[in-house]
Order: C-alpha cells, then structure tokens, then sequence
C-alpha cells in the first residue's frame, strides 16, 4: 500500500521539480500592453532572478526604466515600474516561454502576454 502511494508521489515532485528548472524568468521577455485608452506599447522586459528577488529593466517608447520591489513565489511575481513619476504594478505568471501578466493603469487594469525572446 505505501508503495502504491511513494511511487505515484516521487514521480510527481520530480514532474514539479523539471518544470521549475525548465520555467526559468530570468531573460529577455517582449509584448504589447494595450492601455485603457486604446492604444498599444511595444515592451521588452529584462528580468533578473537571485533567489525570491526580481530585478531588470522594462523598455518601451517612452524610455528604459529599473523593475522596482520584484517578488517571486513560485511561479508567481509582481514588481513596479515607474515612468515619469507613475508607478505601474505588475503581477504576473510565468510558463516555459510566456508570461501573463496584469498591469495597473491607476485603477484600471490591463491584461497582456510576453514571450521569452530567443534572438540574441
């Protein structure tokens, strides 16, 4: 009976495990956020993991800006940006090649997708 158990379990945790180690943040991530307004922003996110701290740049028309108090719990992560004196929370999820993510406008929310760009 414990086998039948300890088998189908040890199988699971190195399932989790591989995918851990296959779903890595850190690197190039680019996308489009589409604002309240309508319009659409081209955006390239560079991400850096040490441990349960995010960190990079955000790059878009408007210029590059440092990713500010990034936090990473699983495959969860949030952080801010702050363009021209308005911070811009994000939250998100991350898979093996693409991050959904959820950005506050001032109370307005955005979903949007980037995927991990491979170009070098």
């Amino acid at each position: 009976m414990k086998r039948r158990i300890l088998i189908p379990g040890a199988l699971i945790a190195f399932a989790l495990f591989v995918m851990a180690i296959v779903a890595d943040l850190n690197g190039k991530w680019r996308g489009a956020i589409k604002t309240p307004d309508g319009n659409e922003i081209q955006v390239t996110y560079n991400f850096k993991v040490d441990g349960d701290k995010l960190s990079g740049t955000a790059e878009s028309p408007a210029g590059l800006v440092t990713i500010d108090n990034g936090k990473i719990t699983g495959d969860t992560f949030s952080f801010k940006v702050t363009v021209d004196g308005n911070d811009y929370p994000h939250k998100g999820k991350f898979y093996t090649d693409s991050c959904g993510m959820d950005i506050d406008f001032g109370g307005q929310s955005s979903h949007f997708v980037v995927i991990r760009d491979i170009s070098k």
